[in-house]
């Protein structure tokens, strides 16, 4: 971990993955000319930090390249720390970007080395799956274009008591809220001062009161730990009972998927449900065959088994994996309302995203965790 050397920047660097890197310096970063930036990465993603290296350099910044371990790098916290001065004089941001493939590491140093600035004073963005679809796919929507995706959802969900969800795969899903007690997350790519954004962006989640149903999941898994198979599931979807809130049985006509799911649900609290997650990203059509959360933000359903978005004392449980089974599309019933959202079409809010919703793609209140990265 002594070498901050970079990869070929021109590995894999197109048209697409440039305007994509355009996108997060402009739209999601908003950088300024008196920001300072810092890319910290892991080698898995040693070509992604490049290509945005690359991008800030063409535009006349010198970032600090810092390298990092996943999980585990008891060197971290002094190298990053010695690119990150101890106050900030004068305008301007210090803009942390961490790049990292699988896992999501090191929330608490980070947020240790910024607790002495201001909290617009700096800006933190995590990239977990960093690599090409991450550039060309996941970051051309605009955060605005997202944020008010994001907001038609929450307003019809934060006034509703009860949720009818189908796709046309076959999913068919009763669903009872309870927004006085289980808090929504929205991720849409804007980020609230002293917070992390998670990128990509384009979800948001609860933990259903009750659920009860059949999920099949056509589009893709997404899970926190290493998974090297094909996560795609759409020519071999995944069909799951729910009673109570509890997995019953599913059925996946490939062996492999089904031996893994297996594993997967033996775990403690695994069957549990542990979120209930609409993907708003547009521009996620096609699922990749990585384990991604790309093809959690399709527009559609996913359900999350095991690990959930709240905190233990919320749900009363506590699970060590969290596996995301998502489908495409899908029509949403509110209460009594006969007009259902369409999540394949949806229609952007006019009004301001809602204030008391959580804007990190995590679970835990010091964002130590993420809940479909490796933490472990």
């Amino acid at each position: 971990m002594n070498s901050v050397a970079v990869a070929d920047p021109s590995l894999g660097l197109d048209e697409y993955v440039w305007a994509g890197i355009q996108s997060l310096m402009d739209d999601y970063i908003e950088i300024g000319p008196a920001d300072d930036v810092v890319i910290a990465y892991t080698p898995d993603s040693r070509d992604a930090a490049a290509w945005v290296c690359l991008a800030f350099q063409e535009r006349g910044f010198t970032p600090a390249l810092v390298p990092m371990a996943p999980l585990r790098d008891p060197g971290f916290y002094n190298r990053l720390s010695a690119v990150i001065p101890e106050r900030r004089d004068g305008h301007g941001r210090c803009v942390c970007l961490l790049f990292e493939l699988h896992t999501m590491s090191h929330n608490k140093t980070v947020k240790t080395i910024f607790s002495k600035y201001c909290s617009d004073q700096y800006k933190v963005i995590r990239a977990i799956n960093s690599g090409r679809d991450l550039f060309a796919t996941g970051l051309t929507i605009h955060p605005d274009e997202l944020s008010a995706l994001n907001t038609a959802i929450l307003e019809r969900c934060g006034r509703s008591k009860r949720l009818r969800i189908e796709t046309e795969g076959g999913t068919n899903l009763e669903v009872e809220l309870d927004n006085s007690k289980f808090r929504w997350l929205s991720n849409c790519g804007v980020n609230q001062p002293g917070k992390f954004l998670i990128i990509p962006s384009g979800e948001i989640a609860t933990y259903p009161a009750k659920i009860n149903g059949t999920l099949v999941a056509d589009f893709a898994i997404n899970v926190n730990m290493y998974y090297d198979d094909d996560a795609r599931l759409k020519c071999n979807p995944v069909t799951i009972e729910i009673e109570d809130g509890v997995l019953t049985k599913f059925s996946c006509s490939n062996p492999d998927v089904s031996a893994f799911l297996n594993r997967c649900f033996s775990r403690n609290n695994a069957k549990r449900v542990g979120e209930l997650g609409f993907g708003t990203n547009k521009a996620v059509d096609v699922a990749v065959p990585e384990n991604s959360h790309l093809n959690e933000r399709v527009p559609g359903i996913h359900i999350g088994f095991g690990q959930h978005n709240q905190t233990v004392e919320a749900t009363g449980y506590f699970c060590d994996i969290h596996v995301d089974l998502c489908a495409k599309g899908g029509l949403i019933w509110f209460d009594e309302s006969i007009e259902p959202i369409d999540l394949s079409n949806v229609a952007p809010s006019q009004n301001p995203h809602p204030i008391l919703v959580n804007s990190e793609d995590i679970f835990s209140e010091d964002a130590e965790e993420d809940c479909c990265g490796m933490i472990s």
